[in-house]
């Protein structure tokens, strides 16, 4: 692709999201149609100021005559005038700011549903500050469309018609004089797009970064402080800094040669071209007062001209944002199913399912199992083995290559959000803990007494711990759940899921960070479950799932073992070995007895 094409294929683009982003305010078209019907009453109330003024000078001042009631009469208007104006640029600009933030409001509410509807591999494959960007500064940035550029606009139109109307209506050959200014201002307008385009795109960009380098800083700060890398990151982060310095450096010097000095230049000639025509034409053609409005009118004409122009900056801004906004909005979503009747057995079948995450490298090959309502699976192995991945489909997270995964007899695939959420649920090893209540971190917003919450909490055995809190269940969790320990998250994660019992519950080293004695509590709160769930248990710690009706054991992506816990232990194979070595582990783990 050529350079002019892309450079062509970039003007498509820019008017693409520009138009998109105007589309907004469709809901909004009865207020801003009544404040620029204001702005262009206001704008012909300001010119008509300077006309009384010519009127003033070439009938009244020119001829010596000075009745008190004419003089007053002008006055009195003159001073109407003004008053109409600014009482209309105050409503106008009340009319234009309600619709600017209700259109920003609709905007950030469609990115914000986009970024949660996102398939978890976007999270995956892109930094947590590239989206969080999208989601506040670029919105930020679209804000000032809405807000600065569109009322300028307006505004800009209303009062470079009003004064064109008004100077043509005193004087055609000056008007004529006056309109030598736009094809320059427009030349400008044409040249500061090129130039200002790419160097708004590194802006954004570089800006993207910045958060991008800061969420990995904050999110890691232990590991920083831990290891000692405050500076590595510190020159990290600087360098990011500075290259949007410079990024916006360049924007600056930009504006200053070709915005207001050059704009200024043009004004200046112009006003010259009209010293000229009225030294040619003398007084008798050309009124003194007739001049004078015209100066007033063009230094009316410089600043809307110089605003518009200087607007562009903030233009280039908001579209470029808006392609990066649309851009999260326009990418596929998660995709779910239509079938809305719930699960009722818990079944699971497996069939030559094969995954990967990048397509050079299978994560999962050829995955063959089946799991009987009410059953009671394991998954064993190494790290990066499948154990999690094989979990994550069945959770109907990432589509998969190859095979069907069938839940009651009905493909993953044809299932509705609704149905695999109510029906399938995950207790994970590391899990999220809200900036809420104890209360509502366990329900999630669902539609559970407290009573039954409580019961949940004494099952998990975390109930005297709530107790002890100072407000008891509604005491608020810290950042992260901060205030909890590993052990407790998990809890909190397990009560979360028992309060209301999916058909399948899946644990991923959910009992990895508990003691035993809370872990027996657990697992006999597993049994009560069973009844009426199907378990599938990711476990390194072979001992939590000796009661397994079948353990498959994974080896890079592939089923190598299955079997009940003695029959694998008879066959000496692969988990014959890992049993021996933790067998190994918690016996030197012992305490010495002295």
């Amino acid at each position: 692709m050529t350079n002019s094409d892309m450079e062509t294929s970039n003007i498509r683009k820019l008017w693409s999201s520009l138009k998109r982003l105007l589309s907004y305010c469709k809901d909004h078209r009865k207020p801003i149609f009544l404040a620029v019907l204001m702005l262009w009453i206001a704008a012909m109330a300001e010119v008509s100021g300077p006309m009384l003024i010519s009127y003033f000078i070439d009938s009244l001042i020119s001829k010596g005559h000075f009745p008190l009631g004419i003089i007053s009469a002008l006055a009195a208007v003159f001073l109407i005038l003004e008053l109409v104006a600014a009482a209309l640029h105050y409503f106008q600009f009340l009319l234009f700011n309600q619709a600017a933030i209700g259109v920003v409001q609709q905007i950030r509410t469609d990115v914000m549903n986009s970024a949660l509807r996102q398939p978890l591999s976007t999270f995956d494959n892109q930094p947590v500050g590239q989206l969080i960007s999208r989601v506040t500064n670029d919105t930020e940035t679209i804000k000032d469309l809405f807000v600065n550029v569109i009322p300028t606009v307006f505004r800009g139109a209303a009062l470079i018609g009003a004064t064109l109307i008004a100077m043509f209506f005193l004087d055609w050959r000056m008007a004529c004089v006056a309109l030598t200014i736009f094809p320059a201002v427009s030349l400008v307008m044409i040249a500061y797009q090129h130039f200002s385009t790419p160097i708004v795109r590194r802006v954004r960009s570089y800006l993207a970064d910045i958060n991008d380098n800061f969420n990995e800083a904050i999110g890691g700060m232990t590991v920083i402080q831990q290891f000692r890398q405050q500076a590595r990151f510190g020159e990290k982060l600087f360098a990011t800094n500075r290259a949007h310095y410079q990024a916006r450096m360049q924007a600056l010097r930009l504006d200053g040669v070709l915005l207001r000095p050059l704009l200024s230049l043009f004004s200046a000639a112009v006003l010259c071209g009209l010293l000229l025509l009225f030294g040619f034409q003398g007084t008798d053609v050309i009124g003194v007062g007739v001049l004078y409005a015209f100066i007033n009118y063009l230094g009316r004409l410089n600043e809307p001209l110089i605003e518009l122009t200087s607007q562009q900056s903030l233009l280039q801004q908001a579209v470029v944002s808006g392609e990066r906004v649309f851009e999260l909005m326009d990418s596929p979503q998660q995709q779910y199913g239509v079938d809305q009747q719930a699960l009722m057995s818990g079944r699971i079948d497996v069939e030559n399912v094969s995954f990967s995450y990048r397509h050079d490298k299978l994560v999962l090959q050829n995955i063959n199992l089946h799991v009987p309502s009410r059953g009671f699976i394991a998954l064993v192995g190494h790290t990066g083995s499948g154990k999690s991945t094989l979990a994550n489909l069945l959770m109907g997270y990432y589509p998969w290559q190859d095979g069907e995964i069938y839940l009651d007899g009905r493909e993953v695939s044809s299932l509705s959000h609704a149905v695999l959420r109510n029906g399938v649920a995950m207790v994970q090893q590391d899990p999220v803990v809200l900036s809420a209540s104890f209360f509502d971190n366990i329900t999630l917003g669902r539609n559970v007494s407290e009573e039954k919450v409580w019961q949940v909490l004494e099952m998990v055995q975390l109930a005297n711990f709530v107790r002890k809190l100072p407000e008891g269940i509604n005491s608020v969790l810290g950042e992260q759940g901060n205030t909890l320990s590993a052990g407790q998250k998990q809890l909190l994660a397990m009560a979360r899921v028992l309060v209301q019992t999916p058909q399948i519950l899946l644990l991923d080293e959910a009992t990895a960070n508990i003691d035993s004695g809370t872990e027996q509590s657990v697992q006999q709160a597993l049994r009560m479950i069973r009844k009426q769930t199907t378990l599938v248990v990711i476990a390194h710690r072979l001992s939590t799932i000796v009661e397994a009706d079948s353990i498959f054991v994974l080896h890079r992506g592939a089923i190598v073992e299955q079997g009940q816990h003695q029959q694998l232990l008879a066959r000496r194979g692969r988990y014959y070995q890992m049993y021996q070595l933790q067998q190994v582990g918690e016996t030197l783990n012992e305490p010495l007895h002295i």
